[in-house]
């Protein structure tokens, strides 16, 4: 045979190929799918429009707010005492204001009738009425994002004992633990009190997350071992996360445009493993496990398609996105640790080897 002569793909090489694309493209269909899908979301939020909530709410300032420093101004003898020192300690400690305790009271009231007669519930300043605790808004998404984080928290060491230093992705996969943990802490924060500023932590921590996991799977896959080459890289990703923080923070906080670039890049991210697992699929036992990862994350993400009031006024869809991801997190860990057990006894991306294939 001559050596510009190919060999003749056989018949079970042809079939494997052809299932291999379509599982490609069954992947880039359900992902395109599933993204389309959670960036058409949106946040109606028509109970704060309502004349019976607007009645209550001012009426509750009146009577319990505006009283209160009516009656300080009244008095010249007595201190002056905030109307918000009249409400439970949780509750101060967590700056709930007075006007904040009305609208929530009211909310309640509301959605109480309306489930007694029957009516559907709304939402309320972008927000479903969920049962505080603490003074924390969402209970059941702040308990599910610490758990997130902690799972960060126990891959660290992990990741540490099991990574040998002279592996070149072992700071990148570090860097994910601190991103992640860094992520869930914030997310837990706005959870816990939605304000302006905790609603930017979390969504710019998210959103940087999701531009590190492309970072450095783009350095996984295609081996980038160059220390220059992967600054390069990091450059390209940060100047449009940057760019992308910019537009949200000066411009215009636009919810629709930050879930379709932040879906995006995603479902680059999610493809990217996908592709790498059917190109190492015979070669790697364990190659399979991206591809699975990945479906479930992007399935557990469209939950909030669902979009339903909360049952007992505690779980919604998005908290259930967030109690999905916990147990995702370990089994990432899982494959990375499994794919650089593979990648460091055959010497691939060891640093002073010379087997960089």
């Amino acid at each position: 045979m001559s050596a510009h002569t190919r060999p003749t793909p056989t018949k079970d090489t042809r079939s494997s190929s052809r299932r291999a694309t379509r599982t490609f493209v069954a992947a880039i269909t359900l992902t395109i799918a599933l993204v389309a899908c959670c960036a058409s979301l949106t946040s109606a939020s028509s109970g704060d429009r309502q004349g019976e909530y607007i009645s209550c709410v001012n009426t509750c300032n009146t009577e319990s707010c505006q009283s209160s420093n009516d009656n300080n101004n009244n008095s010249n003898k007595e201190p002056f005492t905030p109307p918000e020192h009249n409400l439970d300690l949780s509750l101060r400690l967590t700056k709930w204001t007075c006007i904040d305790n009305c609208r929530y009271l009211c909310m309640h009231s509301i959605t109480e009738n309306a489930i007694q007669q029957n009516q559907p519930v709304h939402q309320y300043h972008g927000k479903w009425p969920f049962h505080r605790l603490l003074g924390m808004q969402e209970p059941a998404s702040v308990l599910f994002s610490f758990l997130n984080g902690y799972m960060h928290v126990l891959a660290w060491p992990r990741l540490k004992g099991a990574i040998p230093e002279n592996y070149y992705m072992r700071p990148f996969y570090l860097g994910y633990a601190i991103v992640g943990v860094n992520t869930w802490l914030w997310s837990a924060v706005y959870h816990s009190r939605d304000w302006p500023s905790t609603e930017k932590l979390d969504y710019f921590s998210a959103g940087t997350a999701i531009m590190y996991g492309l970072f450095y799977t783009v350095i996984r896959i295609t081996r980038m071992v160059n220390i220059r080459a992967q600054m390069v890289w990091g450059i390209v990703c940060l100047i449009p996360l940057l760019l992308h923080i910019g537009y949200l923070s000066f411009v215009h906080f636009d919810y629709g445009y930050n879930m379709a670039a932040t879906a995006t890049i995603g479902g680059i991210h999610n493809l990217l493993w996908i592709g790498w697992s059917i190109t190492n699929w015979r070669e790697r036992p364990y190659a399979w496990e991206p591809t699975v990862s990945a479906i479930l994350i992007t399935s557990a993400m469209c939950l909030e398609i669902l979009d339903f009031a909360p049952l007992w006024g505690i779980l919604d869809a998005h908290s259930l996105w967030h109690a999905a991801t916990i147990v995702l997190v370990p089994i990432w860990y899982r494959f990375l640790l499994k794919d650089t057990e593979w990648e460091v006894r055959n010497i691939k991306g060891v640093l002073g080897s010379s087997h960089r294939d």
